[in-house]
């Protein structure tokens, strides 16, 4: 027990020499699961950091101060997706809302590349109800209204958007989160299986049909992941934009595993 309090007392006090907070390190806990994930920070305005997505191409949208900034007629598309097969996902999105009257604008959006597919899902914005987030999808299939939903009444604040899809049986378990609250949970749908090679993520409109897109949010774009699992609302919660747990974590575990020899 004696020693139990010790590497206890110890690994606190690495922590603490670190600058880390636990809430920082339950990031890492799905880093493997990252499979797509964008800062927009100078240096890397354009890249996803997991490597799976080429470069984003920007069509009227820009990037500036580490955001991506969106609006009506505007938006930013990548494809050429090199990871993972996976049909289970979590969306997350940080956004900063610049108008309230928009409809059927997304801030994250995972679809298919093939022409004449309309599989996508979307980060969804006004479209069904005004001022309200919806999950969208190709004609309705995988979106319900969230009950209790949640209606913003200020633009200006930056926000954190997750929707996360189970598959139960073949069927899309769906729940959606406002900073790490739940507003409204359904299965409804088929899920959808993304491919390598078949994949695109678009940030601004709620897809894009062959090219053509449909519907604009006017939003900064802080930060935006897919991850290629279910995360739990304890998970989201813990998350924060633009961070590099990886880095941490590893060295927390290198000085633990020296802690634990002597």
């Amino acid at each position: 027990m004696k020693n139990l309090k010790h590497y206890f007392i110890l690994n606190c006090s690495v922590l603490l020499m670190l600058g880390v907070s636990i809430p920082l390190l339950a990031q890492g806990q799905q880093k493997e699961s990252l499979v797509g994930w964008w800062t927009f920070d100078p240096g890397k305005e354009l890249k996803d950091l997991t490597g799976n997505f080429a470069d984003l191409t920007l069509n009227g949208a820009k990037v500036a101060k580490g955001n991506l900034d969106v609006d009506d007629g505007t938006w930013a598309v990548t494809n050429k997706y090199s990871g993972p097969d996976f049909s289970e996902k979590t969306m997350v999105s940080w956004a900063i809302l610049q108008s309230l009257d928009v409809k059927g604008g997304s801030i994250l959006t995972t679809q298919p590349v093939a022409p004449g597919q309309f599989h996508f899902d979307s980060i969804d914005f006004g479209e069904r109800q005004n001022h309200r987030w919806c999950m969208g999808s190709g004609w309705f299939n995988r979106t319900q209204d969230f009950d209790p939903g949640f209606e913003e009444k200020k633009a200006g604040e930056l926000i954190q958007m997750a929707i996360s899809f189970e598959d139960d049986g073949g069927n899309a378990h769906i729940i959606g989160y406002r900073n790490g609250e739940v507003i409204g949970e359904y299965t409804f749908g088929p899920i959808v299986l993304l491919k390598k090679s078949d994949t695109q993520v678009i940030f601004g409109t709620r897809w894009s049909n062959d090219g053509n897109p449909v519907d604009f949010v006017d939003a900064l774009i802080e930060d935006a992941r897919i991850y290629k699992v279910v995360l739990s609302q304890k998970e989201i919660k813990t998350l924060q934009p633009n961070t590099t747990p990886v880095e941490t974590l590893d060295k927390l575990s290198t000085l633990w595993g020296a802690i634990k020899a002597n």
